[in-house]
């Protein structure tokens, strides 16, 4: 638990200086003519609050890389300074998926802050740019891990998947962050189960660092997380979430787990290009609003009501997921996690 208490305490520090600084930037959101009628009141709120946690995440990741890639199986015995002196400094074991996080929080911030400001009236980039710039990030991460493939091919959907379907998510004063933090513990069952040890500490970390933020994006929101944090959580999940095939336990209960653990993802994430092509076809919607959540808004539910049912919903997911995935956990996780007491 060491690296979440780090990135709360970072993050805690850097919160209001950062909160402070988009105020002084003017860095406000701009609500789409298409969103809820009673979205236009949040107009002009501040956004790019994702910042709130990248920022330490950055900071604090190198510092912990040489926790996360074991260099003996003593590594997972003894005392937490046991565990440090037994393990390796290797930029292979967190540096890619740092990497990952960072170019498409950079992404992200391009749409945020950068395209309106250089092009007024704009709210961001085009979806067509913004996908491409994603798919070239995604690539670079398959090859700097050394996947190929069909492997590289899943990696890259479904980082392109999930970054895009928590980028969805962002719709909601509290929605992404809640659905983001109880996605983190199966995200990390699932990795110690395929014997991914970077992924864990990355994940408690991020954890840690997205609580302040969460504590400001409640309802009422006093700002928004931006294209900046919802497309780097988004993405790190999707790495997180695709484990090399050759690693999964030798169970059909894993792949049924990753499915169960992603299904509000996937509801949100899907409802959108469908309701695309219906239009396209037929002329008319099939679902009353998307990304999905807003159709629960258009039934008449209040705001917070929505919220805590996808959070509800997720939580159920992840506890499936566990569920699942616990007859295929080694003996070693409880070493493992006790070395982080």
């Amino acid at each position: 638990m060491i690296p979440f208490w780090l990135g709360l305490a970072l993050s805690s520090l850097l919160a209001y200086p950062i909160f402070l600084l988009l105020l002084r930037l003017n860095s406000r959101q701009k609500v789409s003519e298409f969103a809820p009628e009673t979205h236009q009141a949040k107009q002009g709120t501040p956004t790019m609050g994702g910042l709130i946690f990248v920022i330490p995440f950055a900071l604090l990741v190198p510092f912990l890389g040489p926790l996360v890639e074991p260099k003996s199986p003593l590594g997972y015995m003894g005392t937490p300074l046991m565990g440090t002196l037994l393990r390796e400094y290797r930029f292979e074991a967190w540096g890619p998926a740092l990497l990952l996080f960072l170019l498409f929080a950079v992404i992200g911030f391009v749409d945020d802050f950068v395209v309106p400001r250089l092009m007024p009236g704009k709210r961001g980039l085009g979806w067509k740019q913004k996908l491409a710039m994603q798919i070239l990030v995604a690539i670079a991460y398959t090859l700097l891990i050394k996947h190929g493939g069909l492997q590289a091919v899943c990696d890259v959907f479904i980082i392109l998947a999930c970054a895009n379907a928590y980028n969805f998510a962002d719709g909601l004063d509290g929605l992404a962050t809640s659905v983001g933090l109880l996605l983190i513990p199966g995200l990390i069952i699932v990795n110690l189960a395929c014997h991914r040890h970077a992924f864990p500490t990355l994940l408690m970390l991020l954890a840690g660092c997205m609580l302040p933020f969460a504590y400001l994006n409640a309802p009422k929101a006093k700002v928004f997380m931006g294209d900046v944090g919802s497309l780097a959580v988004g993405a790190l999940v999707g790495a997180a979430i695709t484990p090399p095939v050759a690693t999964w336990p030798p169970t059909l209960m894993f792949p049924a787990g990753l499915c169960i653990l992603a299904l509000v993802l996937a509801a949100e994430l899907l409802p959108v290009p469908i309701q695309i092509l219906w239009v396209k076809t037929f002329k008319r919607r099939l679902f009353p609003f998307t990304p999905i959540h807003h159709a629960f808004e258009k039934a008449g539910w209040p705001e917070t009501r929505v919220v805590a049912l996808f959070a509800l919903a997720q939580f159920v997911c992840t506890m499936g997921c566990i569920t699942l995935l616990q007859p295929t956990l080694d003996h070693w996780i409880l070493d493992y996690g006790r070395m982080w007491m």
